[in-house]
């Protein structure tokens, strides 16, 4: 199937930090359910805190996700609740969020309701500053997060897509095997505007990590992520460009779309040498590369830049 396609380890490490709690739960709507595990760091005492989604890659499960990008360890530290949505194998048989179905492109349909439906349960359970809440995937889930930020622009405040492809990048398997293959360009026209909240539009913050030699999923389609991003950009933003290296690791390039303000819009990383998995992760979940920066760190950092507008 597209996106990751190996097995995930046998046996995952996958500690809760002191205190914490790693909660099992589930959704339904019209389009079907889906399971999900919340994590509920050990300083919430129901404040209003904010909330980020995590979309797993093809074959993950949100256990795997969660030891593989250590988020809960970050969840910790800067009290937010994170919520991990689970693929359903009836619906995919690798796992993979359906990011090329038409079908799940679309607002108040497919498994973008049941994503947006799961935010809005978490978000009526427990006490969500509702300007701040976040979606964030890998692959498939890198995908499936930026259609949210299409198609939801009213309740996510910022994305992150960690090698994944921009909305609208394909719209059935061939096409997407060819995204893959290729990280061609995206017309707006033809990128799910329409499926959006009608009446509402907005450009959302977004946050790309891709590795230069990442052959599951072109690096191209990163730079479509932000491409498509910047199409809808009404404000003029300063770009500007830097470089660095992890100590004993890959080198990478940041580049920065700001505003008049300064604060960056679009930030887009790239990882030399870096192939298909979650930059700066775990050894304990599938699909990670310790050698990279620190995606979950920087992708939180930018989320709490930002919060929805208010009126």
């Amino acid at each position: 199937m597209t996106g990751l396609a190996e097995s995930s380890p046998a046996y995952l490490r996958n500690d809760v930090p002191e205190g914490g709690q790693f909660v099992a739960g589930s959704y339904s709507g019209e389009a079907g359910s889906r399971a999900y595990k919340l994590y509920i760091p050990s300083n919430y005492r129901g404040q209003a805190v904010p909330l980020v989604v995590m979309l797993h890659g093809c074959t993950q499960s949100p256990d795997d996700f969660a030891a593989g990008t250590r988020m809960n360890a970050l969840a910790e530290q800067h009290t937010c609740l994170i919520v991990y949505p689970a693929q359903a194998a009836s619906a995919n048989a690798s796992k993979c969020w359906n990011w090329f179905s038409p079908g799940d492109q679309r607002r108040g349909r497919g498994e973008p309701s049941l994503i947006a439906g799961i935010t809005r349960q978490i978000m009526r359970d427990y006490s969500v500053d509702q300007q701040r809440v976040y979606i964030a995937g890998l692959s498939a889930g890198g995908a499936a997060a930026a259609i949210m930020g299409t198609t939801y622009p009213d309740l996510y405040a910022a994305i992150g897509v960690h090698s994944g492809l921009a909305c609208g990048a394909a719209s059935d398997l061939p096409s997407a095997f060819a995204a893959m293959r290729q990280g061609k360009r995206v017309p707006i026209s033809g990128a799910g505007d329409a499926a959006g909240a009608e009446g509402y539009r907005r450009s959302v913050p977004t946050i790309v990590f891709h590795g230069d030699q990442d052959t599951t999923v072109h690096p191209g389609n990163g730079d479509q992520v932000i491409a498509r991003s910047k199409e809808t950009t009404t404000t003029d933003l300063h770009l500007s460009v830097q470089h660095g290296r992890v100590p004993g690791g890959h080198t990478y390039s940041r580049t920065l779309h700001a505003d008049a303000s300064g604060r960056a819009i679009l930030e887009h990383w790239v990882i030399h040498g870096a192939g298909h998995g979650w930059s700066g992760g775990s050894p304990a979940g599938s699909y990670t590369d310790p050698r990279g920066p620190d995606a979950a760190e920087e992708m939180l950092r930018f989320f709490l830049e930002h919060s929805l507008p208010t009126s």
